[in-house]
């Protein structure tokens, strides 16, 4: 591997931006690895493989074959030529250096650009690498500071060489641990078990491949003018087949190649999967089979953890592991979605072991008993799953009364269907609903199609809201939001029994929520203060 280059020492003054002190040495400028040219070409080649053929067969009927050969060959020189070239230049003119105080990276030929962040604030250096990147022993370093200040907050040297990667997040990530030390595993907390695979196939991601997959058939068969024919196909297949059975093998088709698709995507996701804890207080995570990616999080920004189970995933036992963190921006949840996952989809009591190891405790918070919500938590649940099938169920019978009686029958089917699965998941999100306090930690628990168990750290929490409806009021019921500067901003008790709800608050965090609440005694006259 190659060191990155040092700029010259004309180049490595310092520019009088107080990014060190007085009479420090100045840190040294490097540039980017020299390697990025040939990467750029390499993956412009690619692409004008993949179009060399399309683009022959389309010029070879009015030029000619060797024409055609002539002109594709000089087309793709031009554009590996040209991607190349833009690249060198990129090079040549990106700088960045780690000084004392500040991370400085320049770039720009014509618009130059000067962006620095503070190395206090840095709050994540995230190493990943695509297939060609790792063939050369190279990586795209991303740092961030988690402000929402969108491109502002971050800064990206793609690429440097993996060693040089590896130096700028020990570098930069190198504090004093600021946890308690207490019952807890230094190293690797959790490896890859193969035997989790099994959970790919019944989460969200598999019909939503599925789904996918055919219609990408339809929009590829529809560039070529061939989407009749592939209809068609199809139609010829079950000329004879009545229609239920058509529905049914189809939509086994879908299902197939959802599950397919999730196997893929997981073993390219987390194969290689490992949790590591390093000297300094940093969980990393370290994941990927094809596009490699080391995430680390800075245990002292870690506020808790949030333990998610999906449908599918926990009717077989399993939840994953996300990190409830500080600095973690919305640019970083948009571009990637699993930024801040610790743990994918393992057994339970697993994800439950892995939870308490990553917060330091000898006991995980969310394996803790919930204090159980009201019955009229329940009944808010049932007549919502009500509402929710009557809707359509009613529109679809007006209509059908006025158009056709097919309506009426859609009707009918969408009845017989969707009441069961929607009582079934209103009860099954009553029995989900919870809270509690384990040691300190303040536990809240809900959700039945995604069910989460947020274990959030009380000295975390900034502020409580509550909200309570006008027919939460006649329930007794509320909302109590417990908002915090980390992972979502809020963790929400919800439809918990109004006194036991303020009470849960005010022992969570004594003296954020006391001072607007009214004490009853049992004489029912309210006493003043907390």
């Amino acid at each position: 591997m190659s060191a990155p280059a040092a700029v010259p020492p004309a180049a490595a003054d310092d520019d009088g931006d107080g990014s060190r002190p007085a009479g420090a040495p100045a840190a040294e400028w490097r540039r980017l690895d020299r390697r990025t040219v040939l990467v750029s070409g390499l993956l412009t080649a690619g692409v004008a493989l993949g179009a060399a053929v399309p683009a022959t067969l389309g010029l070879s009927g009015r030029f000619g074959l060797g024409a055609a050969v002539a002109w594709v060959l000089a087309g793709a020189f031009v554009l590996i030529g040209g991607a190349a070239a833009g690249d060198w230049v990129r090079w040549h003119r990106t700088r960045y250096r780690i000084g004392v105080d500040r991370v400085e990276l320049h770039t720009g030929l014509i618009l130059l650009k000067k962006r620095s962040l503070a190395r206090e604030r840095v709050r994540s250096v995230d190493l990943t690498a695509h297939p060609l990147q790792r063939v050369l022993g190279l990586v795209t370093v991303r740092i961030g500071t988690g402000e929402h200040s969108g491109n502002d907050s971050t800064l990206e040297l793609d690429p440097v060489s993996r060693a040089e990667g590896e130096r700028l997040r020990r570098e930069l990530l190198e504090r004093a641990g600021t946890r308690t030390p207490g019952t807890h595993r230094e190293g690797v907390l959790a490896a890859l078990d193969p035997r989790w695979i099994r959970y790919a196939p019944v989460s969200f991601v598999a019909p939503a491949l599925g789904s996918a997959a055919v219609g990408a058939v339809m929009q590829v068969s529809d560039w070529f003018g061939a989407q009749g024919k592939v209809i068609g196909w199809v139609g010829d297949r079950f000329r004879d087949t009545a229609l239920p059975v058509v529905i049914v093998v189809l939509a086994a088709a879908v299902v197939a190649a959802g599950v397919v698709g999730a196997l893929g995507l997981w073993v390219e996701m987390w194969w290689n999967y490992r949790l590591e804890r390093e000297p300094g207080g940093t969980l990393r995570i370290r994941r990927g089979l094809l596009t490699s990616r080391s995430v680390s999080v800075e245990e002292r920004r870690l506020r808790g953890v949030d333990l998610v189970e999906p449908l599918g995933v926990r009717l077989f036992g399993a939840a994953r592991v996300d990190a409830i963190t500080t600095g973690l921006a919305k640019d970083d949840e948009d571009q990637h979605g699993d930024h801040n996952t610790l743990l994918p989809a393992a057994p339970r009591p697993f994800a439950d072991a892995v939870a308490a190891d990553v917060l330091r405790e000898p006991v995980p918070p969310t394996g803790a008993v919930l204090t159980g919500h009201p019955r009229a938590a329940r009944g808010r649940r049932v007549r919502r799953a009500l509402g929710a099938v009557a809707v359509p169920v009613t529109v679809l019978a007006a209509l059908g009364a006025f158009l056709t009686p097919v309506l009426l029958w859609i009707a009918l089917g969408c009845a017989l269907v969707g009441l069961p699965i929607g009582l079934f998941l209103a009860r099954d999100a009553y029995r989900g609903l919870g809270h509690a306090l384990s040691g300190d930690y303040l536990v809240v628990r809900s959700g039945t199609v995604r069910r989460s168990t947020a274990a959030l750290e009380r000295a975390g929490v900034i502020g409580w809201t509550v909200r309570q409806t006008y027919f939460q009021r006649r329930s007794g019921v509320l909302n109590i939001v417990a908002t915090t500067a980390a992972g979502s901003g809020a963790y929400t008790a919800r439809d918990a029994d109004a006194d036991e709800g303020l009470e849960f608050a005010a022992q969570a965090v004594p003296g954020l929520l006391e001072p607007f609440l009214e004490r009853v005694p049992p004489t029912g006259r309210p006493l003043d203060g907390g």
